[in-house]
């Protein structure tokens, strides 16, 4: 059977457009599969459980049994995807975990696959992340996010070397309307029936995007 996916949806840094993934990717898994889990471990206001309620667990891992608790949850073949949101403030410690317990193993082992979304920036504290991600992540299962709202100049070289996924850059009042904790993309998509939008356009784009990941990627269930 193809394995089931676990998206983490990280960055060592704030403000890289993380939480907006997280919730494109759930929506769109939701509306492709019908079901989704999302874990949310970056519990600051708003979080991608302020936005997708009804499809998101809250997750801790400052102890061990919160850790046990995620773990047991994630490495589990039950052919739904997971996506796990993972604040800045949790990024090592849940990267340390996954070495610590050899989480990719296991989860090859449970045929599950883990698939790495790192939200990239410019700065040194991304660099240095990026480069110990490579040690500890096959080349296949990380993925470097070029956020256009974000990385607005010439991309770094080392941003460039692996698989990238670009989200492109919204206007600013176009971003602070899907910013609102009642805004839904797939709700936006069937609503409005202008599909030369450019809101419209953008989401189609980016569900397209997500849709050849996951097709190369993940074994598609014949």
């Amino acid at each position: 059977m193809p394995a089931t996916p676990v998206y983490i949806v990280c960055s060592p840094r704030p403000q890289v457009g993380k939480t907006l993934l997280a919730r494109l990717l759930s929506e769109f898994l939701l509306l492709k599969n019908g079901e989704v889990l999302a874990f949310d471990i970056a519990i600051r206001e708003p979080s991608l459980i302020d936005y997708l309620p009804d499809l998101t667990e809250t997750a801790e891992i400052d102890d061990t049994y919160g850790k046990i608790q995620l773990m047991d949850r994630v490495i589990i073949d039950d052919g739904v995807a997971k996506v796990i949101d993972l604040g800045y403030y949790s990024y090592d410690e849940f990267f340390k975990m996954s070495e610590e317990i050899g989480f990719l193993k296991e989860a090859a082992r449970r045929n599950v696959a883990p698939v790495v979304l790192f939200c990239a920036d410019t700065d040194r504290v991304s660099l240095r992340a990026y480069d110990a991600l490579q040690r500890q992540v096959p080349r296949s299962q990380l993925i470097t996010v070029e956020n256009e709202h974000v990385l607005r100049d010439d991309l770094p070289d080392w941003i460039k070397q692996g698989r990238l996924l670009r989200i492109p850059a919204l206007p600013l009042f176009l971003k602070t309307y899907i910013d609102r904790l009642s805004f839904s993309f797939t709700g936006y998509l069937r609503r409005e029936k202008d599909t030369s939008t450019e809101l419209h356009q953008w989401i189609r784009h980016n569900y397209y995007t997500l849709r050849e990941l996951e097709l190369g990627l993940i074994p598609q269930r014949s």
